[in-house]
């Protein structure tokens, strides 16, 4: 911490050093300008001139326009169950029927039904 104190602090040294003499070197120029009398003319310097102001011409308004129609409210979507292929159901149903979840009966009358959507 010793080396972080005193680094910091040759910084702020420095640094106030440095504007001090910047402050004095500014001091001293301005002082030997204001008696040397008025700024002498260099064949190379010029007159800024200002541009004359922009002249802006306004511009014609268009015609209030009709208020937009309002569109009809979008019909509401009914979203239908997916509906799976009847052979694709029938072999989950056999599958779950083999794999034991289903009994005979229940296979039989779900079976039944499926054919019915045919």
């Amino acid at each position: 911490m010793p080396g972080l104190i005193r680094g910091v602090a040759r910084t702020a040294v420095v640094a106030g050093t440095a504007t001090a003499v910047s402050n004095n070197v500014s001091r001293r120029q301005a002082k030997k300008w204001s008696q040397q009398g008025p700024p002498v003319q260099s064949p190379y310097s010029y007159q800024v001139q200002a541009a004359p102001a922009p002249v802006y011409q306004q511009q014609p308004v268009a015609p209030p326009m009709a208020p937009p129609v309002a569109a009809p409210p979008p019909m509401p979507v009914l979203e239908a169950e997916p509906v799976e292929d009847v052979m694709v159901r029938m072999e989950k149903l056999a599958k779950l029927h083999t794999a034991g979840f289903v009994t005979d009966e229940e296979f039989a009358s779900k079976k039944a039904e499926l054919l019915q959507e045919l």
